[in-house]
């Protein structure tokens, strides 16, 4: 388990980085549908509509360096769904498997009173099986199935929708 860490909101300075992780999951082809790395300037409008105190965007430091992070967003963007919101962890290929996913969903958890949501969703490929294990881990249940809705290299995926209320 990770010691001397700290979650933080996301500052501008830190999209670079929050990029590079992301972009370190394209090769797996588990974690994200994106096939081709994405740049910062591309992932702006998406950053700026992170905010603390409605869809916060946190970042995990260790040392100062950022090896994680966790985006809220909203669901389907019509007001009458804004107290569920999709989350989205990512962690640094070294810091993988020590426990720091389970970190930053506890704090998603807990948090979700403060900022109004009642219901959490994560979208995972049926195939990324780390992550539904995480998720299942903190009692969220498949609330949907999606078969063979993306491609990649080739092979059509399945996505699980997994929720839970909080």
């Amino acid at each position: 388990m990770i010691s001397d860490y700290v979650i933080t909101d996301a500052v501008p300075e830190d999209l670079e980085k929050i990029v590079e992780i992301y972009n370190s999951t394209i090769p797996s082809r588990i974690v994200t549908a994106d096939l081709e790395p994405v740049t910062a300037k591309s992932k702006q409008q998406w950053f700026d509509e992170h905010s603390a105190d409605f869809r916060p965007l946190w970042v995990m430091k260790q040392q100062d360096r950022i090896i994680a992070w966790l985006s809220y967003q909203s669901f389907y963007g019509r007001p009458a769904y804004n107290a569920t919101a999709e989350i989205s962890i990512y962690l640094s290929e070294e810091y993988r498997s020590q426990g720091i996913g389970s970190i930053l969903l506890e704090k998603a958890i807990n948090e979700s009173p403060r900022l109004k949501i009642n219901t959490l969703v994560g979208f995972v490929f049926a195939h990324n099986q780390p992550s539904i294990a995480l998720l299942t881990k903190y009692k969220f249940e498949e609330w949907g199935y999606l078969p063979k809705v993306a491609k990649l290299d080739g092979i059509e995926r399945d996505l699980v929708i997994l929720g839970r209320r909080v």
